[in-house]
Order: C-alpha cells, then structure tokens, then sequence
C-alpha cells in the first residue's frame, strides 16, 4: 500500500508481476545526483537515443533514475519503491540541459499527478531546469467495482471495462474489491 512521505506518496510496483523478475543490480537506471552527472552520462549515448524519451523514476531518496525508454519502471527503480515514475526527454538550451518533455506515464507505478512535486525537487537536486509541471498528465484510477485499472481521459471518470463510477481520488494501490 501506498505510504505518506514528506513530499507525497511513495508508490509501490502494480504492474505485471513476472517484471519483477527482470529486476537486477546492473539494470537499474542511472542514478543522476548533479549536472555533471547527466552530462557524463548524455555524452555516452548515441544522438539517436537522445532523440527519443527516457524512462525514469524518482527513487526514494529523491533522486532522478534514468533509463532507455523501453526499459520497464520497476527495472529502472530496482524493484523498490518510488515516489515519481514516467517519461521524460531533454534538449540544450543555452548551454544547458533542460526537461522538453515530461510525464507520469508508468502502467507500472501509476503515480498520482501529485509527485509532480518530487519529480521537479529531484530535477533541481540535479542541476537540470524543470518545466513547471508535467507537461502530459496521465490520470490512473481503479475501478472499484471491476479492479480494473482506467486511464482517465477528458474527465470521464467512468470505468471502461464495466461502466461504473471512478472515484476522483487516486486509488490505484488501495485495496479492491
């Protein structure tokens, strides 16, 4: 179950059970603690991986984890949980890196929009300008009717899968019916 920390919740892995699985010591994502350390590492890649989002988490240390874009949420955070998870893609902007893009788009996480707030203390830590929210927000909800996790879109709090009510409230990790 989700717990409450200082700045939110922490969220725990509610995807695939068999992802798990994958989770090894030398597949965590990277660990970015300065600008220095994300210029090291951007300068490792390949211009075509820069051009494409990565996946990253917000460790519980509040600290920025990045990975390959198609590596999966509880892979980067070494199977721990996180108190942000996403997409994220950068740009050069006067000599410096900056976020372009950003999101809480983690099917395996489903963080609330409100770890918004660690996302942008981790980006800070880090020496990389945030922009001043995410600039895409998934919205998950459990139906509690069905258990089914919903994406919601345009403010429909309606469960795709059997049509009952979502509440408004995250609840992705709470207990279900």
């Amino acid at each position: 179950m989700a717990s409450v920390n200082l700045l939110g919740w922490s969220y725990r892995h509610v995807g695939p059970p068999d992802l798990r699985a994958l989770v090894r010591p030398e597949a965590e994502g990277r660990s970015i603690l300065s600008a220095s350390d994300f210029a090291d590492w951007v300068s490792s890649l390949a211009p075509v991986e820069l051009a494409e989002p990565f996946t990253f988490v917000i460790d519980s240390a509040v600290v920025l984890r990045l990975a390959p874009r198609r590596s999966e949420h509880v892979v980067c955070a070494g199977g721990g949980p996180v108190l942000g998870a996403g997409e994220m893609s950068f740009r050069r902007e006067s000599g410096q890196w900056v976020v372009a893009e950003v999101s809480n788009q983690s099917t395996g996480y489903c963080p609330d929009i409100s770890s918004w707030q660690a996302v942008a203390e981790a980006l800070d830590a880090a020496g990389i300008e945030p922009p001043s929210g995410f600039t895409q927000e998934v919205v998950f909800r459990r139906c509690p009717s069905c258990s089914q996790l919903n994406i919601v879109r345009e403010e429909d709090f309606i469960c795709v899968f059997c049509d009952e009510d979502l509440p408004r409230e995250w609840n992705v990790d709470g207990a279900v019916r």
